[in-house]
This record gives C-alpha cells, sequence and structure tokens, in this order.
C-alpha cells in the first residue's frame, strides 16, 4: 500500500464559491486593508514624534479606507447573495461578520480620529486602529480559499 495525498475541497468549495475568488471584490478589498495599515503606522509615528502630520495622514487614511471598504462591501454583499456557493462556503459567515466588524470599527476610529490634538489618537485611536488590523487579518485568513490535504489509501498495482 502506498499513500498519495490529494488536496481536495468540501462541496460548497467548488472553483469560485469564496469571495477571495472574484475579482472585483479581491481588488477591491486591498485598498481598505493597505489604509487601515497605513492608519496604524501613521499612529504608531505619531506616537513617537507627535509631529501633527502624522494625525492628519491618519484622519485621512481612515477617511479613504472607510469609503473604500464601504465599496468593497457592497460588492461583496453582492456576490454573497447573488451566488449560493459563496454564501454556503465554509468561511463565508465569519469572514464577512468579521469584516464587517472592522468597517463599523474603522467608522467609530475616523471619529475619534477627527477630534483634536493628541487625545485623537492617542490611546483610543491607536488602540482601534491595531483591533482593525488584527481584524483584518483573521478576516483575511477566513476568506481565503484554501483546500484541505487529505491522504488516501491507493493500492499498489
Amino acid at each position: 500500500m502506498s499513500y498519495v495525498t490529494s488536496v481536495t475541497a468540501d462541496v460548497s468549495d467548488t472553483p469560485n464559491a469564496h469571495l477571495s475568488n472574484r475579482p472585483l471584490y479581491a481588488f477591491l478589498v486591498q485598498f481598505p486593508a493597505v489604509c487601515f495599515t497605513g492608519t496604524l503606522l501613521s499612529d504608531l509615528a505619531y506616537l513617537k514624534t507627535t509631529w501633527f502630520v502624522w494625525e492628519t495622514f491618519s484622519i485621512w487614511l481612515l477617511a479613504a479606507g472607510c469609503i473604500l471598504a464601504g465599496l468593497a462591501g457592497i460588492v461583496g454583499l453582492v456576490e454573497f447573495l447573488r451566488d449560493r456557493r459563496v454564501r454556503t462556503a465554509r468561511m463565508a459567515w465569519p469572514h464577512a461578520l468579521v469584516s464587517l466588524a472592522a468597517a463599523l470599527l474603522s467608522v467609530i476610529n475616523a471619529f475619534i480620529h477627527s477630534r483634536d490634538g493628541y487625545t485623537a489618537v492617542v490611546p483610543e485611536g491607536l488602540t482601534l486602529s491595531a483591533i482593525v488590523v488584527v481584524l483584518m487579518l483573521v478576516a483575511t485568513v477566513l476568506g481565503w480559499n484554501r483546500p484541505q490535504a487529505r491522504t488516501e489509501k491507493i493500492a499498489a498495482a
């Protein structure tokens, strides 16, 4: 007997069943991720230097990220509602809920960053920026199309 490892997917993991395989969604979702990561980095720079320009960068990155997250969310929702295979994918609901939580926390973070002075970033803004980046990483792992490896016994001929 020999063992062969094959890559298989469950029934709902057919080609294009995940949002990550949808070209428009996969394209759009990258922009808020970059903006929110940039927000965290500019918040950290503001914490170290207290130069007001970093606070300005943060709010602009947050505003752009929120707008682009809304656009990606609309495209993702349309794909989610339109294709049953996307809805029945194993990690579709957790991915959608974590992505929604990240977007909502980013909107709250934008309001916090709109305050004046040091308290616009430290500590609440910086904390929310870090939480959003972690949530985005979790959403990426949940939404990533990963086939599962399975080992099968093959009779030696």
